[in-house]
């Protein structure tokens, strides 16, 4: 069953064409990923397959199929300001989501016992309450907790984790997600690839993360020079076909130039070509020069910035702490960095990882303790948010403000033109705007103006976020020779096992612990003792459950004090009772002064005397059976 279709689509901004007359078709079960370079057009793609950007090309055509749910998951979502997160993630045409909306208003109006009692037939009509659980898990796993908070207060980081737990609240069927783990912590990404593997699902989706790709995709779709290239199978599987197609590639270049210059010699030889065939080969040389013509893009990002010498004495923390009122980040942190290092750091969102850089590079000071900074430390610090870069500014004007001219080793210097070509801008992108820049683009010149700085001790914050697949590789490359130290914080496990040495693994409340091992090493453990955990917590509750049962049982058997006075309330109640039976009994003695409308009216009134004692008796003798 098909789920989209793509023919024929093209695009182009100016001069720039990011693809031409591309075709793309996605079925039922599929899991997807596209890949690219940044600024190639990826984004460009998901925008006109969700229905934000037209399409160009005379026959150009796009199918989704309309009978199925379909889950959209933009780069910048967009939600109204004046809801609050549950209005959000509520505003949905979902019946079952309708009635939890409702359920969970009631809750918290309680004073309104009608809105609570049908909100609760609703749930019991549509069998919701299973849906109800499952969208609490959901929020709890991208840690939205706190329901009654305004969009408009929320991070960028915040929305994205709404916006996807809303899309997965719908239980859509088609996911089209772009970079779905940007702002998730490596919890919510082993929950998140887990969620999408299950075979229902239909995924497309544009992501950076390799070991998600590797654990869940079967398909991978590289845009590259405007054309689609499709591969069965993972990330290892797309590596080794990409390598043979570009092998291939190149061979048959190198095969078309040689013939192309064995043709050349031909028509410098002819004086005029008049006969048929002559005619034909000149068409067919042109032909070949066509393609020899063409040029293998094999433009690499260079990064050799030349580092400054590190001293003896590095980045020292002495027992710092750092506290906001009543929450504690870092607790009693005490380090110090020796060369060469490489960590990586490790825990939930709101942890306090930012804040320890912070302090480790003197932009903020710790509660107690303090940090020492040696004199020939030279920080580069790529923070998570970037710099806000200046939207009517060039490209090169913005690598100019730093520096006209950039060191690097062995006494050369490049120009901020030439350091700006080996970063992947050639000099007519050098002239575009910053607002025209893609949000990889964007990234890749704010890592340049960190680098250019020749730091000594790089400190990466989510480094990883908006970089394409070939820009990472290269980074890492650059990192793994890099001569000082490096701390990453990444939600990116293949780049963090690729570099990190050991982990500083933010535990809660202000505990940091120093783990030697890469994250993979210590995911393998730490997912050992949540299982270990998760046992002693079930047979914990099993006993528990047994112990009350038990206590249940044995309460049961013995009268309460309540019990005991309601059996003697009983007691006096029938005495009561057989009295007035006995009064009206010897009224039936009267019979002179009766009517038969009062023997009727006795009549029922002692069997209903009858009646009630005999209730009474029932409910004395199962108490007395207590006693």
């Amino acid at each position: 069953m098909n789920y989209l279709t793509l023919e024929n689509i093209s695009k182009a901004y100016g001069e720039k064409v990011l693809f031409s007359n591309i075709s793309l078709h996605i079925d039922k079960g599929q899991k997807i990923a596209l890949v690219a370079k940044n600024g190639t057009g990826k984004s460009t793609l998901m925008r006109v397959v969700n229905g934000t950007e037209a399409p160009e090309g005379e026959n150009a055509k796009i199918e989704l199929r309309k009978d199925i749910r379909i889950g959209f998951l933009v780069q910048d979502p967009d939600f109204k300001s004046y809801h609050t997160i549950m209005e959000a993630v509520f505003d949905s045409d979902n019946e079952k989501v309708k009635a939890i909306k409702a359920y969970e208003k009631a809750l918290l109006n309680t004073d309104d016992a009608d809105a609570m009692q049908n909100a609760m037939a609703k749930m019991d009509d549509l069998k919701a309450w299973d849906f109800e659980a499952r969208i609490k898990e959901i929020l709890s796993k991208l840690n939205i907790l706190q329901l009654g908070q305004h969009v408009s207060v929320l991070s960028g980081g915040q929305k994205k984790r709404l916006a996807l737990a809303k899309i997965l609240i719908e239980e859509p069927e088609f996911l089209i997600l772009d970079e779905p783990t940007n702002h998730l912590d490596l919890d919510m990404i082993e929950w998140l690839e887990e969620y999408l593997q299950q075979a229902k699902l239909t995924v497309f989706m544009v992501t950076h993360d390799r070991y998600f790709l590797e654990r869940v995709c079967n398909t991978i779709i590289e845009l590259d020079r405007g054309v689609l290239y499709r591969y069965k199978g993972n990330y290892s599987e797309f590596l080794e076909k990409k390598a043979t197609r570009e092998d291939i590639e190149d061979r048959t270049l190198d095969h078309t130039k040689k013939l192309l210059n064995r043709e050349l010699q031909w028509i410098r030889r002819q004086p005029k070509a008049r006969g048929t065939k002559a005619k034909s080969r000149v068409t067919s040389f042109y032909d070949i020069k066509e393609k020899a013509s063409q040029k293998i893009a094999n433009d690499k990002l260079q990064i050799d910035i030349k580092g400054n010498r590190l001293g003896s004495k590095i980045v020292e923390a002495h027992y710092i702490s750092k506290k906001y009122d009543d929450l504690l980040l870092i607790d009693n942190f005490d380090y110090k960095f020796r060369k060469k290092e490489r960590v990586g750091i490790v825990g939930a969102n709101g942890a306090g990882k930012s804040t320890l850089l912070k302090l480790l590079t003197k932009e903020i000071r710790p509660s107690s303790g303090k940090v020492v900074v040696g004199d020939t430390v030279v920080f580069g610090y790529y923070t998570q948010d970037g710099i806000q870069l200046k939207e009517d500014r060039r490209v090169l004007d913005v690598v100019q403000d730093i520096a006209e001219y950039i060191p690097l080793e062995k006494g050369i210097k490049l120009s901020a033109s030439q350091m700006l070509e080996r970063f992947l801008f050639p000099p007519k992108q050098q002239q575009v705007y910053v607002s025209q820049l893609s949000g990889g683009e964007r990234r890749r010149l704010y890592l340049l103006t960190v680098l250019m700085k020749n730091p000594n001790f790089l400190i990466l914050d989510e480094p990883t976020n908006d970089l394409d697949i070939i820009t990472l590789n290269i980074l890492e490359d650059f990192l793994v020779d890099f001569p000082g130290c490096l701390i990453i914080v990444s939600h990116d496990r293949y780049f963090m096992d690729k570099l990190v040495e050991h982990l500083f693994i933010f535990e809660g409340n202000g505990k940091i612990k120093d783990y030697n091992g890469n994250y993979s090493d210590y995911r393998v453990i730490q997912k050992a003792k949540d299982q270990e955990k998760e046992r002693i917590e079930r047979k914990a509750e099993k006993d528990l459950n047994k112990k009350n049962k038990e206590a249940e049982k044995a309460n049961s058997q013995k009268m309460s004090y309540e019990e005991r006075k309601e059996m003697n309330r009983l007691e006096k109640e029938i005495q009561k009772l057989e009295a007035k039976k006995t009064t009206i009994s010897e009224r039936f003695n009267d019979t002179e002064n009766l009517t038969p409308d009062d023997i009727s009216k006795l009549s029922k009134e002692l069997s209903d005397i009858d009646k009630t004692i005999e209730e009474k008796e029932e409910r004395w003798l199962e108490l007395a059976e207590l006693a």
